[in-house]
This record gives structure tokens, sequence and C-alpha cells, in this order.
């Protein structure tokens, strides 16, 4: 599948992180592999195989299904999920769809967005939904986006964080349960494994200079937190992210 983004309005930027579709490749005769979604502190608005969904935060991998059709989706910032009007503690590791959450309104969304022309027009019409609710929502949390900021880089810690943040331990992880969905040191677990896929894609280190670039105490604790938050191996996800060496010249035949 190829996949692509796209910045959001400026007036969107402090609460959603990128628009993005997803557009199906040719199916093999045997069958297309699911995509492996891994955990980035975002929530999602999806339109997916003719279903509306708020999707996320997710505390582990997520295989997504096949589909011959284009998927589209607004995804949210860490700390931005208040404007769905839920707690992102309910959300977590969750699939549900905007008619269960919003009732009425969210049936009335997802048949419009059925009905659009094309995907351009599913994207915009879920671009808008999400500055309605933003505009109806009001301000983010703001001690929770310093926070979040804070986490995003390596080296930072969570008592730093809430330090940052004006705030203690326990008032951070409260807040965090309500906004982000999950706790600051999940959060930061979560945003270390983004940094170490960003990485993996954007240079060419091996594996120990990339754990410590990514804030890794060392290889060993990358390979742990590899296996609890993406199932699988650091080696397997560098070599999911990095296009394969080109060949090497023929060898010169001898007499």
């Amino acid at each position: 599948m190829a996949y692509d983004e796209a910045p959001p309005p400026p007036a969107l930027a402090d609460r959603v992180a990128c628009l993005w579709w997803r557009t199906p490749d040719a199916v093999p005769a045997g069958g297309a592999p699911a995509h492996l979604v891994l955990p980035d502190g975002c929530v999602d608005l999806v339109w997916h195989a003719g279903r509306l969904t708020v999707a996320g935060p997710d505390t582990g991998p997520v295989a997504a299904a096949p589909s011959s059709a284009t998927t589209v989706g607004v995804r949210l910032r860490p700390g931005a999920v208040a404007v769905l009007g839920e707690s992102a503690a309910v959300l977590r590791d969750e699939r549900v769809g905007t008619d269960a959450l919003w009732g009425r309104v969210g049936a009335e969304l997802a048949d419009r967005v059925a009905h659009a022309p094309d995907d351009r027009g599913r994207l915009a019409l879920l671009t808008a939904a999400v500055a309605r609710r933003a505009a109806a929502a009001g301000p983010p949390d703001a001690a929770v986006a310093a926070a979040v900021s804070a986490l995003s880089g390596p080296g930072a810690t969570v008592a730093g964080a809430a330090r940052g943040a004006g705030l203690s331990d326990r008032q951070l992880r409260r807040r965090f349960l309500e906004h982000v969905g999950y706790g600051p040191k999940t959060l930061d677990r979560v945003l270390r494994l983004q940094r170490f896929l960003t990485l993996a894609i954007t240079t060419t280190d091996d594996l120990a200079a990339l754990a410590a670039s990514a804030g890794y105490a060392d290889q060993a604790h990358l390979t742990r937190e590899a296996r609890a938050l993406a199932a699988t191996t650091p080696r397997e996800l560098v070599a999911a992210r990095r296009p394969a060496p080109a060949p090497g010249p023929a060898p010169t035949a001898r007499a």
C-alpha cells in the first residue's frame, strides 16, 4: 500500500498532526498482507471500508486489513482528543464508530462521508468536522501540551515534564489519562519508539547508534521495547523501512 500525508490547515496545526491517505496496491494472487500500525500516541478519525471510526490511542501494534478502496484520516496530536468530546482513556486500544460515539450527529457525518464524490471530498469533510469540534472544545490543555512537547525529545524525564508543566507527577498522570489515553511514562516509551523509527528511515546508523540517538539506555533496552510495543525486533523494523541495497556490479568473468 502507498501511504502519504499532508499538513493540516494552519488553524488546526496545534491539534492535528496531519491529514493522511493510504491507497491500495495491486493485490497479489495469494492476497495482500495486513498493514501493521504501531503506537504513536495519536488518535485518528478514519474512513475505511465504508465505516467512519475513531481509532486509538494504541499501546501495541494493530493489523490494518487490506482494502480495495483508499483509506483517509485526520490524525490528532497526543493530548488533543478533547476535540472529539470523549476521554482518551475510553478510546485506548479501541476502534469506535462515530455513530456510537456521537449518536445521530456521528451517523449523519458518516453518511455524508459515504456519499462524498471522491476521497479528496471525504478528507475535506473529516477536516471540517474536526475544525467544528475544535472550535466548540476551546483551547487544548496547556499543561498537557507542554508535557507532551517535553517528552518528544531524547533525554526527557516524566518528572522533568511534570515540573515544566507546573504539575505534580500525580496531577500530570491524571490529566494524561484524560487527554492522552495513558500515563506520561507510556507516552514517553511510545515517542521514543517513534524517534527510533524516524532515525531508521533518515540515517544509515547501526542498531547500537540508533538506540543511543533515540534515547534508549542501550541496544538491549531497544530490543525489549520493540518487542513490547511493536511485537517484533528492531532489526525487522529497520528492514521494513530502509530500501534494500542496490545490487553491486556483476563479477568479471575470468579467462
